[in-house]
């Protein structure tokens, strides 16, 4: 795995390396990926009606998708800013991002087919192909070199969440509400009811937590040591969730599709 060239605070990287995938990195996405699949086989046998579980209100399945989900953002959030480091250019960029704004499409279209009075139109894609682009530009602006400004910007965005939510809640504007609760806005954040809706990413909280994955990249490539914790090798036991990691986004669209096939099928043939 190639290194890339140690940079200051002051300065970005001299000599890009070349692109190349990150095993460890790709294992955290695969991991990721593999308790996502837990979570939401869970929910489709709760579908099916052949579990029992509230996954909306149960604060145990809640804490596993907010888990689930800082992870894959987390995991973005560094890959921009390898990418970045790395030389990634603004075409280049837009020819990946592209892939998941139409995999984002792709999930409201069949979201909608399959629950349409909760289908999907501000989901974990819709939410990543908002975070990403800012997240590079905020990269491109200096950021890079001020992991710790990205840091505590990241957090600021997750304390505003519930501080912007609560200032609705209990402010007379009716109106103001009544736009923030919308469809075409509550990808902000700062809502007053929670949208009815199978999957809900907004800017706010979650930007927050992939500039955090974005600064911690940034200080794992500062020093030889730190930097060998990202870039060195995946061990053998993790080969395996770094293969699926490299296949994210393809995996997540199939996945589904999947364990609602094998479901339907079990329950026909029963």
């Amino acid at each position: 795995m190639t290194h890339l060239t140690e940079f200051s605070i002051a300065a970005p990287l001299a000599h890009p390396a070349p692109f190349e995938r990150f095993g460890r990195l790709d294992a955290l996405r695969g991991l990721a990926l593999v308790w996502m699949t837990a979570y939401h086989f869970a929910f489709d046998l709760n579908w099916f009606g052949i579990i029992r579980q509230d996954f909306y209100r149960d604060p145990r399945w809640i804490a596993q998708r907010t888990v689930i989900l800082s992870l894959f953002l987390i995991a973005a959030g560094m890959g921009q800013a390898i990418a970045q480091a790395q030389g990634q250019t603004w075409p280049r960029f837009w020819r990946r991002w592209a892939h998941i704004a139409l995999a984002a499409a792709l999930v409201s279209i069949g979201s909608w087919w399959v629950f349409p009075g909760s289908w999907i139109s501000f989901g974990v894609l819709h939410g990543m192909a908002l975070m990403l682009p800012l997240t590079r530009a905020l990269l491109d602006a200096r950021g890079a070199r001020w992991p710790w400004a990205l840091a505590l910007l990241g957090a600021l965005l997750i304390a505003a969440a519930p501080l912007g939510c609560g200032w609705l809640v209990q402010a007379d504007a009716p109106t103001l509400a009544a736009w923030l609760d919308s469809r075409w806005l509550y990808g902000i954040g700062w809502i007053t009811h929670k949208p009815r809706t199978e999957d809900y990413v907004p800017l706010l909280p979650w930007w927050g937590v992939m500039l955090i994955g974005a600064a911690l990249a940034l200080w794992l490539l500062r020093g030889p040591s730190a930097r060998t914790l990202l870039t060195g090798p995946a061990p053998r036991f993790l080969r395996g969730l770094a293969a699926l990691g490299r296949w994210s986004l393809l995996y997540y669209l199939l996945h589904q599709p999947v364990l609602i096939g094998a479901l339907t099928l079990w329950q026909w043939l029963r």
